[in-house]
């Protein structure tokens, strides 16, 4: 009971001081205020980045080796033009990866070019085309929502076929009539077998709107595999319980293999994975926390010096109150947790301003772009957890004094 008292006399204290003294408080509200919001404000966006970024990191998949020309992550010992001058995965490193890998579930290539894309009088300028093996749905969920996917048959004979992004369709087929129409890429003629689901770009500013999918032995007229230039990509996914790294292991000397490599020699060929983009954005959102941190603790400090400020003040206004409440029995430490209550609540009001006004700035975000916002409750948790703080250690030493008067010197004051 006695701690309820104590509450709701804090309380009652507390409002009383921002009814009393608007200007005041709300002045020195200001900066618990700016505080909460600049910190969690930059934790909130961050980890919202994070999630977006991770979001799409994983719809590359988790238990896919990606064999290329370059590294994701570079060796700060290897000089550049190392890399520069290794192969690109080719068709005949893509065929004994196939045949030679046991832990391999599926295995795809892929290689990519930029072009014209046209349908009788209208042209779209800078559409991607990659062109794909059979098994590249099942690297890549490709969601299909009208037509099919390539038969075996059309891509060992290259058949001019093409899977048009939800864009293009739109763009060219505004009438939604896809299927069996005649586009030209580069002048070349594709058949329109299949229509992807709209994507929407992701943050890692990939999406199939704007592609179109053709055989890869098709896309041969368009890029020549053994070029250094070609941007090939061999992409295996692990069988179920093949962990990344037994399947990287088996690649590494599977290549090896094929590009007859001494074992001396270093490895011409780069065997990726999602934990490398993982381990470089972790660096980056760890700077990114600590420095909205910092920014925001400036802020918090500000407004723990007003808090303190607001409470000295009520010590010296309510000194006679005091004198009062002792003389009639109440304890010291009565007296102390008053004042630290009302320091408390005073640090809660101005840092449930600040989450509120994230809350709803995140709304907005949220609404009028792509990027989704959202307030964590981790980050609510933290905010009100750092305004607890702030006010415990603004009202400690007002509460002290207040608890320490002399009854009969604070009647008289």
């Amino acid at each position: 009971m006695l701690i309820f008292r104590l509450i709701k006399e804090s309380f009652r204290f507390a409002m009383d001081s921002l009814i009393v003294n608007k200007l005041r408080t709300v002045l020195s509200l200001l900066g618990i205020t700016i505080g909460i919001f600049a910190m969690i404000s930059v934790f909130t966006m961050v980890g919202s980045l994070e999630r977006n970024i991770r979001d799409s990191i994983q719809s590359l998949g988790d238990n896919v080796i990606y064999i290329q020309k370059m590294p994701w992550q570079f060796d700060a010992n290897t000089p550049w033009w190392d890399y520069i001058r290794r192969p690109n995965p080719n068709l005949e490193d893509f065929k004994m990866v196939q045949k030679l890998s046991r832990n391999a579930e599926a295995v795809a290539m892929l290689a990519a070019t930029q072009g014209s894309l046209s349908y009788e009088n209208n042209t779209i300028e800078g559409i991607g085309l990659n062109g794909v093996t059979r098994e590249y749905i099942r690297i890549w969920d490709l969601q299909i929502i009208k037509g099919r996917y390539f038969t075996d048959l059309e891509v060992q004979n290259g058949r001019n076929v093409a899977i048009i992004g939800a864009d293009i369709a739109n763009n060219l087929f505004p009438n939604g009539e896809t299927i069996e129409k005649e586009i030209k890429f580069k002048g070349r003629k594709l058949t329109v077998i299949g229509v992807l689901e709209k994507e929407g770009d992701n943050m890692m500013g990939k999406s199939n709107d704007k592609k179109i999918f053709a055989p890869l032995n098709f896309s041969r007229n368009f890029i020549n595999l053994n070029s250094r230039n070609s941007g090939s990509i061999i992409m295996v996914r692990a069988k179920e319980g093949v962990s990344n790294a037994e399947l990287i292991d088996e690649l590494t000397g599977v290549m090896r293999s094929i590009r007859k490599l001494k074992p001396t020699a270093e490895d011409n060929f780069a065997l990726n994975e999602l934990s490398m983009l993982s381990q470089t954005f972790d660096g980056l959102f760890k700077v990114l926390n600590i420095t909205g941190f910092i920014i925001g603790i400036f802020s918090i400090i500000v407004g723990g010096f007003s808090i303190a400020n607001i409470m000295f003040v009520s010590v010296k206004e309510r000194t006679p109150l005091i004198g009062i409440q002792k003389s009639l029995g109440a304890k010291n430490y009565f007296i102390l947790l008053q004042f630290l209550f009302e320091s408390v609540f005073l640090c809660l009001i101005g840092g449930a301003v600040g989450l509120l006004l994230i809350f709803f700035g995140a709304l907005l975000l949220t609404a009028a772009t792509d990027f989704e916002v959202m307030l964590s409750l981790g980050n609510i948790v933290l905010g009100i957890s750092i305004s607890v703080t702030i006010g415990l250690v603004s009202g400690i030493i007002p509460a002290v004094i207040a608890s320490r008067l002399d009854p009969v010197e604070a009647i008289r004051s």
